[in-house]
């Protein structure tokens, strides 16, 4: 049974917290936490609370805590800044909350996942997006070397190059970086049991449609909340979130750089008809599957402007058919199309690209058509720009 926790906050019963160091807003505003848990419940999951509490008395925003999911609703969301998932585990939202933390987040609001909340919702691409990976295993509680990626960002401004954190440190289903802002990495020669080949973000943020999401995998220990770094990169992390202060979160190559960020096709934010399908071929293990004659997804956070490429690593052992790239919608205009032919198998790849028209103006959509039953799948794409080939 979930228990609502809400709580207003009164100084008097809060912990101390990180001095702040970043520019507060001029105004009072809200913070969400949001702790229900349907797997393994961590212990540190009332430290965390109690932190952020003590945060928000001392820098100008009131917390409500909650394990009811049933508050995930667009009208209740409305009135917060940021929501933050504190250890969130296993299947414990239903489609219309997911859909409404979507919206909230696309529509300008901000989120904030503390560790395990990479280890919830496996069954909703959409919420990977959000977060921005997968939890996959760890190992034993130990030290590490942090390698700070960015010390402008206000959660990690504090930092110097690296930092010495005792923790339980998540491998990840697949590396985020394409697709985030990598705020700190580990060091996996410095600690056991790391399994990312040695790129092994921990720590990062992205924009989404006009909102923001912050993730940070440290945090499983009780002890992690008293550190006053890791309070610091809380409170950064929470004010970069609610909008109130600014950070460059920014994709490295998602627009910029030499060359296109790849985009995990299985990450989309809508769809109809489609699936996540597990493909050990694939990165990330996954692909956008069950495509059959009609059925569409979308991307809110991947804007087509000046888009003049599109490139997919695609299998099929269906019926192969077309992927038409649109603007806005599923049924927008149309910046160009691709033939997907069969490859004998759904583990053997092969790559297909298509010129667009270089006229999007919002969020890609791919919809798919072709002849009866399952189509092909679609691992990852990239868009590409003139500017970016420049």
């Amino acid at each position: 049974m979930s228990i609502a926790l809400a709580v207003t906050l009164g100084a008097a019963f809060l912990a101390p917290a990180a001095a702040n160091a970043h520019t507060q807003a001029d105004d009072p505003y809200q913070v969400l936490v949001f702790s229900k848990t349907e797997g393994f419940r961590h212990d540190s999951i009332p430290a965390g609370i109690a932190e952020v509490q003590a945060l928000g008395a001392a820098n100008n925003f009131t917390v409500t805590a909650t394990e009811d999911a049933t508050v995930l609703t667009p009208e209740n969301l409305a009135t917060y800044k940021a929501v933050v998932f504190v250890s969130t585990t296993g299947d414990f939202l239903d489609d219309a909350q997911e859909a409404a933390l979507e919206g909230y987040v696309n529509g300008g609001g901000g989120f904030m996942g503390i560790h395990a909340a990479a280890d919830a919702e496996y069954d909703s691409p959409a919420y990977k997006q959000l977060v921005g990976a997968w939890f996959q295993s760890h190992p034993a509680i130990q030290e590490a070397t942090v390698n700070n990626e960015d010390v402008t960002n206000p959660a990690t401004s504090h930092f110097g190059p690296t930092w010495v954190h005792t923790d339980e440190l998540y491998n990840y289903r697949s590396n985020p970086r394409a697709d985030v802002h990598v705020l700190q990495s580990l060091d996996e020669s410095s600690y056991t049991g790391g399994e990312m080949s040695g790129d092994h973000p921990i720590t990062w943020c992205h924009e989404q449609g006009t909102g923001r999401s912050f993730y940070t995998g440290l945090g499983h220990t009780a002890e992690s909340y008293d550190d006053p770094d890791f309070q610091k990169l809380l409170l950064g992390g929470i004010e970069w979130a609610a909008g109130v202060v600014e950070a460059d979160c920014s994709v490295p190559g998602g627009g910029g750089g030499d060359e296109p960020a790849a985009i995990e096709a299985e990450s989309y934010t809508s769809s109809s008809g489609v699936e996540a399908a597990g493909h050990g071929a694939a990165s990330g293990g996954q692909t956008l599957g069950y495509i059959d004659n009609g059925d569409w997804a979308g991307y809110a956070s991947v804007d087509t402007t000046g888009a003049t490429s599109f490139t997919a690593k695609v299998s099929s052992a269906g019926a192969g058919g077309t992927i038409e790239v649109r603007s806005g919608s599923a049924t927008g205009p149309l910046l160009g199309s691709v033939d997907v032919a069969p490859t004998g198998d759904w583990e053997t790849f092969t790559t297909v690209t298509t010129p667009l028209t270089g006229t999007g103006t919002g969020p890609l959509f791919l919809s798919f058509t072709g002849g009866s039953g399952s189509l092909f799948d679609i691992d990852s794409f990239t868009l590409g720009s003139e500017a970016a080939a420049r």
